[in-house]
C-alpha cells in the first residue's frame, strides 16, 4: 500500500488564478525564481525549492498550509511539505 497524505482536508483553493505574475515574493525583493507553486491553503503563488529564495516551501513552514500544487502550465501535480509526499492529481 502506498503512503496517502493527511494533509487534504487543508486544501480550500485548487484552481488556479487567471493570470500569475510570478513568485509574489520575489516580485516584492526584485528576486528570480525557476518554477511556481500555489499554496493550496490560501493560494498565494511561490516559487519552488529549486529557486534560491524557496518562497513556497517557506510559505508552508510559517503559515502551516502543507499542500502546494504546480503553477506550471500543463503540470497537474501537488505536493504535501509535511507528509514529503507528491500527491495524484485526481480527486481530492
Amino acid at each position: 500500500m502506498s503512503p496517502t497524505c493527511t494533509h487534504l482536508e487543508s486544501v480550500q483553493v485548487t484552481e488556479l488564478p487567471a493570470e500569475i505574475r510570478g513568485c509574489e515574493d520575489c516580485l516584492a525583493i526584485g528576486g528570480d525564481w525557476v518554477h511556481l507553486r500555489m499554496c493550496e491553503s490560501c493560494g498565494r503563488i511561490g516559487c519552488c525549492d529549486s529557486s534560491p529564495n524557496r518562497h513556497a516551501s517557506r510559505h508552508a513552514a510559517q503559515r502551516g498550509h502543507p499542500v502546494a500544487r504546480s503553477a506550471e502550465p500543463g503540470e497537474e501535480w501537488a505536493w504535501c511539505y509535511v507528509d514529503d509526499l507528491l500527491i495524484d492529481p485526481g480527486p481530492r
